[in-house]
This record gives structure tokens, sequence and C-alpha cells, in this order.
């Protein structure tokens, strides 16, 4: 009797893995308790995927071998409990995928950066002419593209949600750009227990393999020293930052992206393509022509003099700080959205420098009215100008008060702090519908 494979979550991940397991001859079934959109279910269909929507049946998938959970479902979920209390193994699409590909593995995360990084690494691939895919968070499915194509390397974008339940995967290149407090709400609000779940992309490395590695990020040095301590580590090292030998081929303001930020995540970039051993004058041309990515400092349109620039992927406090560092002029700052345990006072200085009036865009926005007011409570006592607050529940009242109250020279900053889904269906639904309303003003 075939082993019985239950998918979780019939998105992109979902998809994508059962069509590999149906492949390779496995019993299949997915379950979705929301609704399975109509790409997807013409896919699963298409193949001869059994599949459920708008529940969960018990009967279907307790009895299961194995199961491949989407990232996006908790392990705290009462049907993952059972799963659990009952020994079922539990495992990532990425996890599954890789069992049938050698193909390399070049794997990016960080709190920050990991779209930018992980475009720029496969721009810098696909330039020097290797098969390479695009997968984990961006681009398609690592299984699907392992079931219908055949490449040489992937370059993978993984979240912290990913990795929790990967075990056998192995990295050829780990890199870890940073780590800031994030989706604490899905880590027992226990900082350490996200930094934990970062650190697995160095997990199983070899010396064979490469650590790639922010040295200047105070978390990630003090957890690498205790790895390095206790020998948990085996991967060769690449360190960079300002302190380090500067990698980068050309110089900083020869980079298409700009910002301390995007220098950063060029090195990142131009060390593995280096481990990889791509010509110098290869990946030179590549940082100078690299176009960015989508609702990340994208700039939108110029209105009565004042610059709109959609940062919608800014879903967390220090994503936001490093859009709000790179501003170089005054700043109405649209904020606000669904909050994952976030620390705002980490962005006080900079909003205190650059901005002159902060939107709030969400459906309970209690918490920043508080920060913010405290905030201005300090600036006043210091003698200093207090920010202006509009405070409102939706995108187009957010967008008319940033409109109103920029001046000729100023920009209007979409750089949120949180996740969107409390008004949207993603980041990338709120950072169009904000272009969209932009661009129509």
């Amino acid at each position: 009797m075939n082993k019985r494979i239950v998918v979780l979550g019939a998105g992109e991940s979902g998809s994508g893995a059962a069509i590999l397991a149906k492949e390779k001859g496995f019993d299949v079934f997915v379950s979705d308790c929301g609704t399975i959109s109509e790409p997807y279910r013409a896919l699963l269909d298409q193949n001869g995927v059994k599949w459920e929507d708008g529940k969960h049946s018990e009967e279907l998938i307790l009895n299961a071998d194995e199961i491949i959970k989407s990232p996006g479902i908790p392990l705290t979920a009462p049907l993952i409990q059972k799963l659990q209390a009952q020994g079922t193994p539990i495992i990532s699409e990425i996890e599954f995928a890789a069992r049938y590909t050698n193909a390399k593995m070049i794997c990016i995360t960080g709190s920050n950066g990991k779209t930018t990084t992980t475009s720029l690494i496969f721009y810098i691939l696909k330039q020097a002419g290797l098969n390479v895919g695009l997968a984990g968070n961006i681009g398609n499915s690592l299984a699907l593209q392992v079931a219908h194509e055949d490449h040489d390397y992937y370059v993978i974008e993984l979240s912290s949600f990913q990795l929790d339940n990967m075990y056998d995967f192995k990295a050829d290149i780990a890199i870890l750009l940073n780590i800031t407090p994030d989706h604490l709400d899905r880590y027992d609000f226990k900082f350490q227990n996200y930094v934990d779940a970062k650190f697995r992309i160095t997990r199983n490395q070899t010396a064979d393999d490469a650590f790639i590695y922010w040295a200047e990020d105070p978390v990630i040095d003090r957890c690498l020293r205790t790895l390095r301590e206790n020998h948990a580590i085996g991967a060769t090292l690449y360190p960079y930052g300002f302190t380090c030998p500067n990698p980068l081929p050309i110089g900083e303001d020869e980079l298409a992206l700009k910002g301390r930020h995007n220098v950063l995540n060029s090195m990142a970039a131009t060390i593995a393509a280096n481990v990889l051993n791509i010509k110098k004058d290869v990946i030179r041309e590549s940082l100078m022509s690299f176009k960015g990515v989508e609702h990340r400092l994208q700039y939108v349109a110029t209105v009565r003099g004042v610059r709109w620039i959609n940062d919608s992927k800014a879903t967390n406090v220090n994503s936001c700080w490093y859009a709000l560092e790179s501003m170089t002029t005054p700043t109405v700052l649209i904020l606000g959205g669904k909050d994952k345990g976030n620390d705002y006072s980490e962005i006080d200085d900079l909003v205190g420098e650059k901005c002159h009036t902060l939107v709030f865009m969400g459906l309970h926005n209690e918490k920043l009215r508080e920060h913010f007011g405290q905030l201005n409570q300090k600036l006043t006592a210091d003698g200093k100008q207090p920010i202006t607050i509009i405070d409102t529940d939706n995108l187009h009242d957010a967008i008319q008060g940033a409109y109103h109250a920029a001046k000729e020279g100023d920009t209007v900053l979409l750089s949120p702090c949180c996740a969107s889904f409390d008004l949207f269906k993603s980041y990338e639904d709120r950072g169009e519908q904000f272009m969209n309303a932009v661009r129509n003003l």
C-alpha cells in the first residue's frame, strides 16, 4: 500500500508539494480550511489530486504517514497538536522537495532584506548563464519546480516559519542577513525562540558549505559565539559588514540599490556569487543593473511636488527603520496594521528626526496612539515640535490625510511596521491598492 501524505494548505507551496508527491507515487490528499483559489483547484484536478476546502476532515488527515504543512499554520493549531501527539511526522514543502533534487541550494533568511537579497542573487546567477530556479517565499513552489523542471541551482527565500519544519534539509550556501524582533506572536512572545528558528538555516551544514552572515548584528554575533563554543556549527564562515573587508567589486555609489541596508544586501549577494566562482565582471554588471523588488521602497509618483513611496513590504519595525534611514526629505509616514508584538521605540529617533506627520492606518491603532503620544510628550518636554498624528482606519482616509499634510518637497512613505491582514489580503495587495490610489490623486 502506498504511503499516505496529507498536505495542509493549498497555496503555492502546498499545491506544489501535492503535485510532487503524486508524481512520486504517494497516496495524496490536500486539505485547506479556507477556500482554495481557482488556479490551484485546477492544478490539483489536472494532476488527479484529491482535495477538500472549507474544513479539515480529521478522519482523512489523522491517518497520514506524513504531513506537509503550510508555513502559515501555527504549531499551536489544535489539528497540529493532535498529529504531534500521535507522532505523525510534520515537515515543510522545502524539506519534502529537497529529497528529490541534487541541485545546489542557496538559502536566504533574516528579519529584513530577504526578498531583495534573494532576487539579487538569482539575478546574478541568471546573468552568469546558470540554470537556476527562484523559490521559497518568492517565485514558484520549489516542489513544483522539482516536479516539472530540472535546475542545477535554487535560490530560496526562507521564513522562520518554513525553517521550523525543516530537519534533514541542508543549504549549500546559507545566508543570515539580520535578526530583529518579528513574528513574536508565533513564538510565544519569546525572542530567543524566533532567533533559534532563524539559526536553523545552518542545520546539517559541513565544512564544504558556506554560512554568510552580517558580522555587526549583535544577536547573530552572540548566538554564533555560543554555537562555536559548543562546536554546533559546521559550515565555513563568511562574515560581511562595514568593519569587514569590502567584497563589493564596485563603489557603493555605483550600486543600483540605494541605502545603507542595500549595501549590506549587496555584500551578502557578492560573497555568495564569489563562493559559486561567478566572474567578477558579471557580478559588477549585475550590481549596477538590478532593478530592485516591488513593494520595497518603490517609487510610485510625484504629486504636487511630493514623492510617494510604497514600502508595503515593511511588515516589521526594523524594516521601517531602514526605510526611514534612507529618507532625505521631510517625511509623512503611514503606518499600522496587524501588530505582531512590535516595539515601536526602535524608530523613535528617526521619527523625531525625519517625520513631521504620522498617519495611522489600521483597525486597531491603540498601541500606536499610546506609543507615539508618549513620544510627543517627550519631544515637547525637550522643547521640540511635536509630530502631527492623523488617526484613520482605512486606506482612503490615510492617503487623504497624508495628501493634505504633505508639503512640496516632502516624501509620503508607506512603511507600515505591521502585517497587512487587518485590512488587506497581503502586503502585495496593500501595496497595489496604495499605488493605485496615489496614481488617482
